[in-house]
């Protein structure tokens, strides 16, 4: 997946409690990204694998997940990964009419 919102530098050489260094920016919401693939994944029972390739034919990533962060990384993990399903076959409906 590629990232387009601006990159943050790591908190200057500051180290977490267990001896790794603070993520940066790009990195937390790049986990949060992979976190919406996996519970959409679980919540409709199939493969991470098929559900990114799902969100990606859609565009989801960079359509609705990266530009909509700041908003749904706020939110519990229940309704993001609703927000996030509702986004999904909204567009894939969509896409399947405009055949």
């Amino acid at each position: 997946m590629r990232q387009r919102l601006p990159e943050q530098e790591r908190l200057d050489g500051l180290m977490s409690d267990n001896g790794y260094p603070y993520p940066s920016k790009t990195e937390l919401i790049n986990i949060f990204v992979s976190s919406c693939v996996e519970s959409a994944a679980r919540k409709e029972n199939t493969s991470t694998k098929e559900m990114y390739k799902r969100m990606k034919a859609v565009d989801l990533f960079e359509q609705f997940i990266y530009p909509c962060y700041k908003t749904l990384h706020t939110q519990s993990r229940d309704i993001v990964t609703e927000d996030v399903l509702t986004a999904l076959k909204n567009r894939e409906t969509r896409k399947a009419q405009a055949k």
